[in-house]
């Protein structure tokens, strides 16, 4: 018999060679490849399956599973998939387990669930659900070898099944440890054609590396249908759950949640709880941002100072920092807002992150109220895109965020021109980014 093929893989990022390396040339960290077996060479062959024209098959839709919280279910696209594989990332301690247990107990008052944990026993589990307000319904199997997980699914058959966590289970005949990147394949392999199989609507929860990422390789995100993120301090009570992927849905759609001590709950109206500021104080400003098909209001703050260093600071907290020099240096060069000797800090207030440019004119408008120490106007929001000329590019779904302007109670929107207006909220049209600080500060800035 030919000998298997050995390969060294990393542990962090999945870079794969033939040679093993103190650093990973992949991610740059030290001591991560460690050697796995990857198969045996000359496996017998195997007849070739008919074809199938696209034409001849026959989709039907299949109805989704509910999983009983509002939040969560919006963030997958109405519902859990069945025999889909859904991957749930998150940082230590930020909920993962207690959001899907709660879940589960949810959906166990009409479906059969399955909690199979390898982290924790199930006395510490059952714990947990009377914390949470008891579980039932909920059927749970400690376990972490992956020959027995995968016969009491095809054996049991469960409508949903939550793994918590993939990393911690392993197959014997791959003699490397839990965790490492051939057992974490191996395991989400095996676990992807069970679901398909039995049809069990599986949920892997997963570990996240320093950087944010899921651990394990690349291509576990590949093999799962959908990637969840579940982001948030676990010093504060908010967390914020996206979809990185979802070959059933947006991956546009955002879901937030408090902790609370009878455990997380769906926060249904978040513009309410991150879009309300303070009068008066310069440095804050509303942005109505779109999540998906969501319109949210949050409150952007900046601080800006007199900077002792060579070179100055500029830290964003929820939006990309290369954005927030962009839109330094355009209040720079055409809203004549001079902060090349000071420090810029911008934080998003909640712990929600904005990646879209609809939010670049609030950013402005707080950067340019902390600089020139003027507050916004009162029961005011902001949107729109900035461009390098100065000039305001109009935002998508402008309809909306008015829309959510309004139900909020606020009384001013500085948008790009060529915004309709909305009943009686004042909607301030402007061309230029100079324009639009003139009309969203108390008082007008100094020409430039």
């Amino acid at each position: 018999m030919a000998k298997p093929a050995v390969q060294y893989a990393c542990t962090e990022c999945g870079y794969a060679s033939g040679r093993w390396f103190g650093k990973c040339p992949g991610c740059s960290t030290f001591g991560t490849l460690v050697e796995e077996v990857v198969g045996q060479v000359g496996a017998a062959k195997v007849p070739p399956k008919p074809l199938l024209r696209l034409v001849d098959i026959s989709a039907e839709e299949a109805e989704r599973i509910p999983t009983g919280i509002a939040e969560l279910d919006r963030v997958l696209g109405g519902g859990l998939v069945p025999a889909s594989l859904v991957l749930v990332g998150g940082e230590p301690g930020v909920g993962k387990s207690t959001l899907l247990l709660t879940a589960l107990r949810e959906m166990s008052a009409a479906r059969r669930t399955l909690l199979i944990t390898g982290e924790e026993s199930a006395a510490q589990v059952k714990l947990r659900a009377e914390r949470l307000g008891g579980a039932a319904g909920v059927e749970i199997l400690a376990e972490t070898e992956l020959d027995v997980v995968c016969e009491t699914l095809q054996a049991e058959r469960p409508d949903v099944c939550v793994i918590d966590s993939v990393q911690t289970l392993y197959a014997a005949e791959l003699g490397s440890a839990p965790g490492s990147v051939g057992q974490v394949r191996e395991a989400a392999g095996r676990l992807l054609r069970v679901a398909k199989e039995a049809g069990v609507a599986t949920i892997l929860v997963g570990h996240v590396t320093k950087d944010g990422t899921v651990a394990g390789p690349r291509v576990l995100e590949h093999l799962v249908d959908c990637v969840l993120q579940f982001e948030g301090d676990r010093y504060h009570e908010h967390r914020v759950l996206r979809a990185t992927k979802n070959r059933f849905g947006s991956t546009n759609e955002l879901g937030v949640f408090e902790m609370t001590g009878s455990g997380l709950v769906g926060v249904p109206d978040p513009s309410e709880l991150f879009g309300r500021t303070v009068e008066g104080e310069p440095g804050a400003a509303v942005a109505c941002a779109v999540e998906g098909t969501r319109p949210i209001l949050l409150e952007v703050q900046a601080l800006v100072s007199q900077s002792e260093l060579a070179m100055p600071r500029r830290v964003a907290t929820g939006i990309d920092p290369k954005r927030l020099a962009m839109i330094v240096a355009v209040l720079a060069r055409h809203a004549g807002v001079s902060l090349g000797q000071a420090d810029v800090f911008v934080n998003v207030a909640g712990g929600v992150r904005i990646d879209e440019p609809g939010a670049d004119l609030a950013v402005a408008l707080a950067i340019a109220s902390a600089a020139k120490r003027t507050p916004v106007r009162a029961a005011s929001a902001a949107f729109g895109e900035i461009g390098l000329t100065g000039r305001l590019r109009p935002a998508t779904q402008a309809e909306r965020r008015l829309e959510e302007c309004a139900k909020l109670g606020l009384k001013l929107v500085v948008a790009p021109a060529g915004t309709p207006a909305r009943g009686t909220l004042q909607v301030a049209q402007a061309e230029t980014l100079r324009q639009a600080i003139k009309s969203g500060l108390d008082t007008a800035p100094d020409a430039a």
